[in-house]
């Protein structure tokens, strides 16, 4: 699943670039709101964690002229004002949670999972396919409860699919959600990847449409 970190403060950016990293989310930075805006607006990201207070231009302006042109992806928005009133204006601008700093590094971690459950009509951090189950706080996969070592990619491409479980994927979409911006997005290994993780999941998981993608059915 692939984030938009929109804070302008390098260290926290860090940190919170690294808790996700974890977590198995690629993750793209922009350290002003004019770098935000763009990336957002031309992005295919599953959901944007947005500081208020970025340079160039505020987060509240850029959340609302996301809304406006039309871009749905859910947003966290991170604000080192208490006052009620700023949070109002987030939540009425768009926004679909909100953190004050100082936070702690789990709880935002779990505010992201919880928005990511919600946007895939997921309740349970745990994820169950047949035999197969994903964690998607701890990224522990397993076949019929036995532990199955996974690769930061072979995790990434079972986490978008399992997420969207009944919608046809095309190679195109996975490596826009599984690799950053600036990344070396070729479609071609996607086919590797489904390959590596039939052998470890077993052959029935991943259902191929030839010439247009990759499906795990919901049943």
């Amino acid at each position: 699943m692939r984030v938009l970190l929109a804070e302008d403060e390098p260290h926290l950016s860090a940190q919170i670039k690294r808790l996700l990293n974890a977590e198995g989310r690629v993750v793209d930075t922009a350290q002003n709101g004019l770098e935000a805006l763009h990336l957002g607006s031309t992005e295919p990201y599953d959901m944007i964690i947005l500081d208020i207070g970025l340079p160039e231009r505020d987060g509240i302006t850029v959340l609302r002229e996301w809304r406006e042109a039309g871009v749905s992806t859910p947003v966290l928005i991170l604000t080192a004002r208490d006052g009620w009133s700023d949070r109002v204006d987030g939540l009425d601008a768009g926004a679909d949670d909100y953190m004050i700093k100082p936070f702690h590094m789990p709880e935002l971690a779990a505010r992201v999972r919880a928005i990511l459950r919600r946007q895939s009509g997921q309740l349970s951090a745990v994820i169950e396919m047949g035999d197969v189950a994903l964690d998607t706080k701890t990224g522990r996969v397993t076949v019929k409860d036995v532990p199955v070592d996974l690769t930061a990619q072979e995790i990434a491409v079972l986490t978008y699919l399992s997420h969207n479980r009944g919608r046809l994927i095309s190679r195109t979409e996975l490596s826009e959600h599984i690799y950053e911006y600036d990344g070396d997005r070729d479609s071609n290994t996607i086919a590797v990847f489904i390959t590596r993780l039939r052998k470890k999941l077993g052959s029935d998981l991943i259902k191929t449409v030839r010439g247009r993608g990759y499906m795990i059915d919901t049943d």
